[in-house]
């Protein structure tokens, strides 16, 4: 028995142990619901906190453009990115390196990326990336560019807006839409406003389409720049200085610009001041200017309808002329083969502002013809299918043989009554077509 209550005497179950067990407990449970209670209050006044304070969030909450910069780079080929309606605004340049990317969005109107607070980067959105389709946004009020393509093949740009919402500016971005070393290149239901070089803008590039589309109030709506095989049809340029260019200019690594189609355009009043800054050839567009065509072969125009165009509806020159000189000695600097034909004119050269066109309209007494060209040639070139007209005998035109004076000026048309080979459509494969 002794050893038995001895055993029970040191045993955990002894009832000094028992009672002191319970007093803990009741502690501990007081102790525990204490806790517990100091633990709700504790969460309230965070949430609570977090509701008035966003600072007081332990984990950051993305920006809608940090959002969307994150997706164009971790991007895979076949993503296609949803932008939503509504206006987003942006403070740095967004970019895509990624081939095979649809970028979308829910209408041209719908879907806006402001980059009026915009404090980095050269442009809105550059792309560097072959199978690229974007549709359906506007990009608006850039630092610069607004929506770049470079170096990619097969592009697609469908309802595409790019606009400076507050109107012509020297200080507004150069280009609006401006694909550049590409190829395979289709502009559509697009539309650009208030650049300060070129709404709508190809260059160094080849296989083009620019189609259903308005520019206006820039100071070039559409230019084909040192590019080959382009269409340019069933667009819309006005408001601009000049509607449509096509250059070929020296001193870039792509040379060479032929074989442009424009037709079926409506360019009409393309008045505007220009307003780009000093510097850029196209400070030297006059004010007033349907079409200019520089220092390109093959280049047909055929079916538009000019309409009041003040300068001049049409000029063709080469780059020499007027005093330029050319230090390149790969660039080729004048223009031919031009075949002009079966066009319409209304109005236009009413108040010339070009230097060779003023003095003839005061020499003259009369309107600009419809149909200027600067008259250089190759030295020892044959003048031959340099600028034809077709069969149109009646067609407004005038060679101004490469001088100043009205008295160089002549308006047969006789030699010009030629008919170059039509050239051919561009295709290539187009997604959705």
């Amino acid at each position: 028995m002794g050893n038995y209550h001895a055993a029970k005497r040191g045993s955990k179950y002894s009832a000094t142990n028992i009672s002191l067990s319970l007093a803990d407990r009741f502690l501990l449970r007081r102790s525990l619901r204490i806790e517990f209670i100091l633990g709700i209050l504790s969460l309230a006044f965070l949430a609570s906190c977090s509701t008035d304070d966003p600072t007081t969030q332990t984990a950051d909450i993305l920006s809608f453009e940090e959002i969307l910069q994150t997706q164009l780079i971790e991007a895979q080929p076949g993503d296609v990115i949803e932008v939503p309606a509504g206006t987003h605004d942006f403070t740095r340049s967004l970019s895509l390196n990624v081939s095979g990317v649809t970028l979308r969005g829910a209408g041209i109107d719908e879907t806006i990326l402001s980059f009026k607070n915009q404090v980095q980067g050269a442009e809105g959105l550059l792309v560097s990336a072959d199978n690229f389709i974007m549709e359906d946004m506007a990009i608006e009020d850039t630092i610069g560019d607004a929506l770049k393509i470079n170096q990619s093949t097969n592009v697609t740009l469908r309802r595409i807006r790019t606009e400076w919402t507050n109107g012509p500016d020297s200080k507004n971005g150069a280009y609006g839409i401006y694909p550049v070393q590409s190829k395979n290149i289709l502009i559509e239901d697009s539309v650009a406003i208030g650049a300060s070089d070129a709404g709508i803008y190809v260059g160094q590039s080849s296989q083009i389409i620019v189609r259903n589309s308005r520019a206006e109030y820039n100071v070039a709506g559409i230019e084909i720049e040192n590019s080959t095989h382009a269409d340019v049809y069933n667009n819309i340029a006005t408001n601009n200085t000049g509607g449509i260019l096509v250059f070929d200019l020296p001193n870039l690594p792509v040379q060479g610009g032929r074989a442009t189609r424009i037709y079926n355009n409506l360019i009409f009043e393309n008045n505007t001041a220009n307003f780009a800054p000093i510097g850029n050839i196209v400070a030297n567009v006059p004010a007033g200017t349907g079409l200019i065509i520089l220092a390109n072969d093959n280049i047909e125009v055929f079916e538009n309808q000019f309409t009041d165009n003040e300068n001049v509806n049409i000029m063709i020159y080469s780059y020499v002329l007027s005093g330029r000189t050319v230090s390149d000695p790969s660039y080729d600097p004048y223009p031919e083969q031009i075949y002009i034909h079966d066009n319409e004119f209304i109005g236009g050269g009413t108040t010339p502002q070009h230097p060779m066109l003023i003095p003839l309209a005061r020499a003259t007494g009369d309107v600009i013809p419809n149909i200027a060209w600067g008259g250089l040639v190759k030295e020892g070139a044959s003048r031959e299918n340099i600028v034809c007209l077709g069969t149109d005998v009646d067609v407004s035109f005038v060679n101004l043989n490469g001088g100043l004076s009205p008295e160089d000026a002549s308006f047969e048309t006789v030699e010009h009554q030629c008919i170059l080979p039509r050239l051919a459509k561009i295709e290539f494969q187009i997604p959705g077509d």
